[in-house]
């Protein structure tokens, strides 16, 4: 641990960092499915906040650390809600409750344009809120060398908080950008933050972005 500093405010290592990128998939944003059944009223006072802040800051932030990540040679990962079925069946308990389902190769499972994976980019398929509960990601990243993960995406306070916190048990130094995850108000961004800020470093894009270039040099 003498390497970590004994501190979570170190910066990402060149060859040992990967970007996470949490469900940033068709099935979340206007169109997608889990919409359905939804009046257009409904729509936007549930989501209307998420949705522009996606729109605003989340995505257009998510693509800065994304092309500084592929300029430095981080590796870029990507999890999606996605059942490996049809009909669902093997989803988990949480995810049928609530009803979060997108079915194997669905449009609603496909990362959003803006962000399209690279060919040799990784998607990981998930069926809970947590990526390290219902995959091998854990198993993937060490197989890379893996010891320092930068998680963005949706929703702050769901999958993105699950994720942090499972890494930092798992031994991973995670660094979250806070402008760079969304979730649907402005109260439950900040207050996701303030209860993971013991589990990860907290930066904002730009200091992420200047601090990877520097690793690009």
């Amino acid at each position: 641990m003498k390497d970590f500093k004994l501190s979570r405010d170190v910066p990402v290592v060149r060859g040992e960092t990967a970007l996470l990128l949490i469900d940033t998939q068709n099935y979340t944003m206007p169109g997608g499915g889990e919409y359905i059944g939804l009046d257009p009223a409904e729509i936007d006072r549930k989501y209307g906040y998420f949705f522009r802040e996606m729109e605003s800051r989340g995505i257009p932030n998510m693509q800065r650390l994304q092309a500084a990540s592929r300029q430095a040679g981080i590796e870029i990962i990507y999890t999606v809600i996605e059942s490996l079925t049809q009909d669902g069946r093997d989803i988990g308990l949480d995810y049928k409750i609530s009803g979060l389902f997108c079915p194997k190769g669905s449009r609603d499972a496909q990362v959003l344009d803006a962000l399209k994976p690279l060919p040799d980019e990784i998607i990981i398929p998930k069926t809970s809120s947590s990526v390290f509960i219902s995959t091998n990601i854990d198993y993937v990243l060490r197989n890379l060398g893996v010891r320092y993960l930068i998680i963005v995406g949706a929703l702050t306070d769901q999958c993105v908080d699950s994720a942090v916190r499972d890494a930092c048990d798992l031994g991973y130094l995670v660094t979250l950008p806070t402008d760079a995850c969304v979730t649907q108000s402005a109260e439950r961004h900040e207050t996701s933050l303030a209860n993971n800020k013991g589990y990860c470093r907290q930066v904002t894009t730009a200091a992420l972005v200047a601090e990877i270039a520097a690793l690009a040099g």
